[in-house]
């Protein structure tokens, strides 16, 4: 069992023990290295300036990876709420990084033509973001073509960036100009052969930091967590599970939180998977504990564009390259932007424990605010995800103050299948409305069997809103809550009519 995190940084070789390993990689960049061009400024991931790139050799994500010819996966995550125990067998390139020897890579060299930058604190940020999408088109440009980002490619990697002075217009204009095919990948900026030699004959080990009675643990197989964890609950100690650690992190960086003891499941095998099959014809989804919602963005825009939508906001770019569908169903929030689209589709938890693998529905899975029907030794490993049968009409809602990078103030799911312009069954799922993600039973029955009609749908609505006792809160009031519950059934059919949508059987 090892007893160091091993990472690289800009191609350089670090082992970090003891307190190192606690420390965010930002303050180790800045304090540590002196690689100041990582700026913080929220130290929660809301901002963008400490954005640098993570390289991993994963399996699946990129078709080359076969056995010797494999290759590190680069793309920008949040440095300040990333930290160094969830980095190990990673490649971090900081802005300093990015350059090509002296000079200025292109898109450096376009931030300083187009006058992209004046205080220039954000700056560093916007550069790393803009690299990470040239970095996932460029190799599939030709050396030497006049290719270039689109402003819709330019605005969608600068989600998670604010920039307070210098205005947009010239930082997205320098997204625009740079030359793709002049951009080198990160895939041959750095000699990757040395580096991921070092991954794979380390890969097989276990990790154990202990410092000044704080201890993380880096488990390399689901028996190694689950026997370290049926330790922990053994001995009474409260541990924290962390796998892109968004929720976490900001609780350490701005509340104070110091949790005595952490499971870090960056080198857990087996659980990146993303797997199709078929239960009596019907196409199910199986994910992994430790696949990103970048990676499930990207799979559901064609299998279910309404659950693609709602993961598109559910935060920047650099956040969902690090959070899970795992963490967002863990941390049990009751707003979770995930749960509506999986209690709609009676998805299952995995859970596994040192006896076994366990089937749950998620439905059954909380049974108080943020208290979950867990064992304590136990970790979720997968997610089970029926997807919508043909004919089945499914919407999915997410209320917030801003469309991205915010945390919501109502969600909803809405599933019908209408046949003979009746409506033939319903699943109602609303979300902020109470302690937990409410299913709503009553209004499902209500909805049976009446015409699809919009008088159908005022009355479900008016139901719902007898249903349910929300709270007074900073994202909203009880009463906006309900009137948001009377509606969204209004919205859903309008919806549903102007894309003629209805399915008749």
């Amino acid at each position: 069992m090892r007893d160091y995190i091993l990472l690289y940084i800009n191609g350089r070789e670090h082992r970090l023990k003891g307190a190192q390993a606690f420390l965010p990689l930002s303050d180790y960049l800045r304090a540590d290295l002196a690689l100041c061009g990582t700026k913080v400024v929220c130290a929660e991931g809301d901002c963008g300036a400490c954005s640098v790139m993570l390289g991993r050799c994963l399996s699946d994500e990129t078709p080359t990876h076969t056995k010797g010819n494999k290759k590190l996966s680069y793309v920008p995550v949040n440095s300040c709420i990333q930290f160094i125990y969830q980095l190990d067998l990673a490649h971090i390139v900081t802005v300093e990084g990015l350059k090509l020897g002296a000079a200025l890579n292109p898109v450096q060299q376009s931030m300083v033509d187009c006058n992209g930058a004046q205080c220039g604190y954000c700056t560093p940020g916007f550069i790393v973001a803009l690299c990470g999408a040239a970095n996932q088109v460029c190799q599939s440009v030709k050396a030497g073509s006049n290719t270039t980002l689109s402003e819709k490619q330019v605005k969608d990697s600068l989600t998670g960036n604010l920039c307070r002075c210098t205005g947009y217009e010239g930082i997205i204009k320098a997204g625009m100009d740079f030359d793709i095919g002049a951009f080198q990948p990160f895939s041959t900026l750095y000699d990757e052969t040395p580096i991921i030699a070092s991954f794979e004959h380390l890969r097989s080990q276990s990790v154990l930091i202990e410092d000044e009675g704080r201890k993380v643990f880096l488990p390399a197989s689901l028996e190694d967590a689950t026997r370290f964890l049926k330790k922990g609950a053994e001995q009474n100690q409260k541990i924290s599970i962390v796998a892109g650690g968004t929720d976490l992190s900001v609780n350490i960086n701005k509340r104070g939180l110091r949790p005595a003891n952490i499971v870090s499941l960056c080198n857990l095998k087996g659980l990146d998977q993303i797997e199709e099959s078929y239960d009596d014809g019907h196409k199910k989804v199986t994910i992994g504990a430790r696949v990103t919602l970048s990676r499930l963005e990207r799979y559901f825009e064609k299998v279910v564009p309404q659950f693609y939508r709602v993961l598109w906001v559910y935060g920047s770019p650099q956040i969902r390259q690090a959070g899970t569908l795992a963490g967002n169903i863990a941390n049990g929030s009751p707003i979770a932007d995930s749960l509506p689209f999986l209690f709609a589709m009676n998805a299952d938890v995995e859970l596994t424990g040192l006896n076994g693998s366990r089937i749950m529905p998620i439905q059954s899975f909380y049974t108080g605010y943020k208290k979950l029907a867990m064992e304590a030794s136990e970790i979720i490993s997968r997610i089970i995800v029926p997807l919508p049968k043909e004919g089945e009409i499914l919407r999915l809602y997410k209320i917030s103050k801003r469309q991205h990078l915010d945390i919501s103030s109502f969600t909803a799911a809405i599933v019908i299948k209408v046949k003979h312009e009746k409506i033939d069954y319903a699943r109602v799922i609303l979300g902020g409305v109470g302690p937990v993600v409410l299913r709503l039973n009553n209004v499902e029955e209500y909805l049976v069997g009446k015409a699809n009609k919009i008088e159908t749908y005022r009355g479900a609505g008016q139901l719902a809103r007898q249903s349910i006792v929300p709270i007074d809160d900073v994202r909203g009031a009880g009463e906006f809550r309900l009137q948001l519950a009377e509606n969204i059934f209004q919205k859903f059919f309008y919806e549903m009519s102007e894309t003629k949508e209805k399915v008749l059987v």
